[in-house]
Order: structure tokens, then sequence, then C-alpha cells
């Protein structure tokens, strides 16, 4: 017999390690709080239980998890059922300790409470448990209640056993002495693995606070990518999603564990963190001539000044036929001056739609524009007549689509160098070392043209590719840009289908991405009503599906 004794309690204390090391890998809170009640219960052989925590100010206890195998109750945790009881409260009305209870009692004292048959214990309050008895035919006897402290001594929960079962003989028994030391081991155990996980959470809401403290920082600079920032990771996890679902193609074999998923997320909230060195006037850039102001304004001032010129000299012409009358040649003086002053009007207007960078220049726009620049002078502040572009105007209006220059291209294309450069700078811990790799890659291309070193598809992770799908979606839908408007999502799959053929995108993941209605998923969410031309976006899916070659 007491050989059998020995045996179950080295038993228990092996499944104790087991139990203890399994906590310590739990990284959701849920299923730690979960797994600490049932190992408390199975350790005992306790039919029933409740896990309670303390409230963040500490004044109360709160129901976290309950069960009791014989009325097959389940309430909180991971079975998504609340608990509808009120905290605990530790505190009495009239600012005494509230002691008349057995959790409160076991947290406020920091002291374990055995009872072996709560209708026959005094000093405490069992009207609550003798109401749950009546309601539903349950008969609670036996009780072992311990605090749980954390790694400073604060109590921060209490467990709580209901009805230790006699083994092989189905009878309520009190909790023994062996009981106890180990749900007190087990306790103390779990405090620890509740507070490096409540830790772990508190430092990963503290990185992801930075982490939007950059963002806010870029979307204080520019309210034109600050939304980008955030809607980016959103897309990206959207696919990775669909991705992680997939169950047939190239990419059924790819899956992503709640670290992988994290760590993609990370990535995608620093993909521009680069932006934060871009010089805001490029960033902003909403026309071609605008540097921290719109330049347009200076060309309409030359435009006014060559028409009021064109004037006078009408008017001076005019006069010079004076004192004499020839209303013939006056008239026709007029008619030069008014042809004059139409021409000026027409090249501002030119000009103006040109500065605005929405449509592609073409050959003969350009040859235009190269043809007033070299015919068009206007006489400067100094009576100097000079060129009406500066050599500056010209190079800006001369671009061929939206409004950056090749130089000022450059500067924005510089940011994903600045990216790269600024996250390699930190000591990531393990599972979140490939961020650089997932945030420096989205410019990149499938054919090695894109940026900055000019990777193929093989040399890049799948997450870059996700981020490069998610950024051009992004870009190309967004309504928040200085430059464009937003497209409808129909154009934007128009354009990335010429995108996945030309080598532009990752083919396989575009594929996902049209199939299983990302596009769809993010519209709804992201963009407006408009924007989402439905019978148009299905006609699209339906070429790209019929373009798909056949599977073998």
């Amino acid at each position: 017999m007491a050989m059998d004794l020995v045996g179950d309690l080295l038993a228990r204390l092996d499944q104790l390690n087991a139990i203890g090391a399994a906590l310590s890998k739990e990284r959701n809170t849920d299923a730690l709080l979960e797994g600490i009640l049932i190992a408390a219960k199975n350790i005992t052989h306790a039919d029933g239980g409740t896990l309670y925590r303390m409230t963040e100010d500490g004044s109360a206890l709160r129901f976290e998890i309950m069960r009791t195998n014989s009325l097959n109750l389940f309430l909180g945790g991971t079975t998504g059922r609340s608990i509808d009881f009120p905290p605990l409260q530790l505190i009495n009305p009239d600012g005494g300790f509230n002691d008349v209870m057995v959790a409160t009692y076991a947290a406020i004292h920091d002291r374990t409470v055995n009872i072996a048959d709560a209708y026959a214990e005094e000093g405490f309050d069992f009207s609550g448990t003798r109401a749950f008895d009546a309601r539903t035919g349950y008969r609670s006897q036996s009780f072992l209640t311990v605090p749980m402290k954390n790694h400073d001594g604060e109590v921060i929960g209490v467990l709580q056993l209901i009805n230790a079962q006699e083994p092989d003989l189905n009878r309520v028994v009190t909790f023994s002495e062996a009981d106890q030391r180990l749900v007190e081991s087990l306790a103390s155990q779990a405090a620890i693995a509740l507070s490096n996980r409540a830790l772990i959470i508190q430092l990963e809401e503290l990185f992801e606070s930075f982490i939007r403290l950059i963002n806010m920082a870029i979307d204080d600079k520019s309210p034109y990518t600050g939304g980008h920032c955030n809607r980016v990771p959103e897309l990206t996890m959207m696919l990775a999603d669909a991705v992680d679902a997939t169950a047939e193609g190239p990419l059924a074999s790819f899956k992503m564990t709640e670290r992988d998923r994290y760590e993609l997320k990370i990535a995608g909230l620093l993909h521009d963190c680069g932006k934060i060195s871009t010089p805001v006037h490029v960033v902003d850039k909403a026309t071609k001539l605008q540097t921290l102001f719109d330049r347009i304004a200076l060309l309409d001032t030359r435009f006014e000044v060559a028409r009021r010129d064109v004037e006078i000299e009408t008017l001076k012409r005019q006069l010079a036929l004076r004192p004499r009358t020839d209303a013939a040649a006056e008239a026709r003086v007029a008619e030069e001056g008014a042809a004059q002053r139409a021409a000026l009007e027409d090249d501002r207007n030119f000009v103006r739609r040109l500065n605005v960078g929405a449509e592609r220049i073409d050959d003969g726009t350009l040859a235009r524009l190269q043809a007033l620049s070299a015919q068009r002078r206007w006489t400067g502040p100094d009576g100097e007549v000079v060129p009406f572009l500066t050599a500056d105007e010209l190079e800006n209006l001369s671009i061929r689509r939206g409004t950056l220059n090749a130089k000022e291209r450059d500067i924005i294309n510089y940011h994903i160098v600045a990216t790269i450069r600024m996250l390699e700078q930190v000591p990531w811990p393990k599972h979140l070392r490939n961020v650089p790799e997932f945030a420096g890659g989205h410019h990149e291309r499938m054919d090695g043209r894109g940026y900055p070193k000019g990777l193929t598809r093989n040399q890049m992770s799948l997450q870059a590719r996700m981020l490069g799908i998610a950024d051009i979606f992004e870009a190309l839908t967004a309504v928040d840009r200085p430059y464009k408007v937003g497209m409808k999502v129909s154009k934007a799959l128009e354009i990335m289908v010429r995108f996945k053929k030309s080598g532009h995108i990752d083919p396989d993941l575009f594929d996902v991405f049209m199939r299983e209605g990302v596009y769809r998923r993010y519209a709804e969410r992201f963009l407006d009503a408009e924007q989402y031309d439905v019978v148009a976006v299905d006609q699209m899916v339906q070429a790209d599906e019929a373009a798909q070659p056949a599977s073998p």
C-alpha cells in the first residue's frame, strides 16, 4: 500500500514537471489559463475548479475559467462561453477586507485554504455555493484554494479546486497534504508562466507602439503615406491567410505558425519606415512643378505679364497710327493682339494640364512643350528678355508619367535602402530575424529589374513577394494620393494582370489573390463603395481564370 502511494506521488510529480514545461511554451493566454486549471484538476482528481485573476487595479478577483466535469460545465477560456458572475471584491464597502469568501481570503492573506466540507465549515460564507448547488443538484464538499504569486511575490490570481475524487471509488474526499503541495507548486509555476506571457505581451505591445510612432511621424510629415503604412500590412496578412489556407497548386505546402504571422505583420508595419528620411516636398509632390509650393503660379504670373505686354504693344501700335485715322489698320493690330493673347491663353492651359501629371504624355505633347520653351520669351523684372521656361521647369514638365523627375524618383526609391539600413541595425530576436528581408524586398521584381538589389523571384522569400503585391494594389487603389485618384478595382486588377505576365509580381501569389477574392475582402473594408465595380471585376476574374493553363 505504501509503495502504491509513493508510486502515485512520483507519477504525479512527473506529471507536474511535464505540465510546467508545457505551460512555459503556451503563447495563447486563454489556452494557458485553461491548461493551468485542467492540470490542477488532473493531478488532484478534482471534479471541478475555478481560476480567478486579479483585476488590473488589484481590487477584485475576476472569473476566468470554470470547469465541473460531472455537470458538463465548461465556461471561459477557449470555450467562447463567457462567465456572467461579477468579480469578487477584495474590499468591503466599509473599507474592510472581504475575508468571508474563500477565494478572496486566500488572495488577501496569501494563504492556502483546504476545506473538508463547505457545509460544515465555519468562518466563511458559502451561501453562493449553496445557491449554486440548489440550482444544479450538485453537492460542493471539499475545497482547495491556492493563491498564485508572480516573481515579485504579488498575488495575481487564485486557483480553486472542488470535490477531490478518490480514484476508482468515485467518492468525494478531502484534498490531501500531497494534493495541496502539488497544487501550490503548480500555482507557483503557473503564476510565473502567466507573468512571463503578460510580460511578453507588454513588450510586444511596447514594440508595436514604437512602430506606430514611426508611422505616425511619417503620417505627420505626409498625410498621403500614413494610411499606406497601415493598409499594406492588413492586405499582406489577408493574402498570407489565403495562401496558408490553399490546398492545391504550387503554394499548397505553405503554412504559417502564429510566430510566422507575427513576423510578417511586423515587416508589413515597417516596410516603409525609411520614408521618415525622405524629404516631404518629394513625398507630397502633387504636381510636376511642385517643390515647397506649386510653381505653376510663377508661370501663371509670366503668362499674365506676357499677356499684358501684348496688350500694351497692341495699344502702342494703335497709338502710333494717330493722329491720322486708319480704322482698318487699327482693326488689324487689334486682331493680331487678340490672336497673340489667345495663343498665350492656350499655352497657359496646356502647361497647367501638363503640370497635373495624371496622364502619360506622348511624343507630340512633349514636342509642343519643347517648342513652347524654345520660342516663348518674356521680359523679366530687370527688363531682360529671357526664356519663358527655366531648364528646371522644362525638365519637370517633361516628365512622361506621374510628377517625379529622375532625381526625385531616386530620392523616393532610396527610402527602401533607408528601410533596410534601419532594420538591419535592430538586434532582432530569432522569431523576427527575417523582418529586414521581408520589408526590404517589396520593390523587387520577379524578373530581377526591381530595386534596390535587383533580386529575382528565386532570391526572394514568399513573404517579401506577398508584400510586393500588397504594396502595388494598395497604391493603385488608394484615394489619398496627392497626384491621382484611387483606381477602380477592375482597373487595378487589369494592371496587375499585366504585371503578372511581364514578370513584375509573383504569378502564383497573384493567382491566389484573384482566386480567393483577397481583393474583395480588402475593398469591402478599405475602399470607397464606388471603387468596387463588381460586374467589371467579375469579368476581369473570369478572363484571368480562362487564361490559366489547364491542369495536367
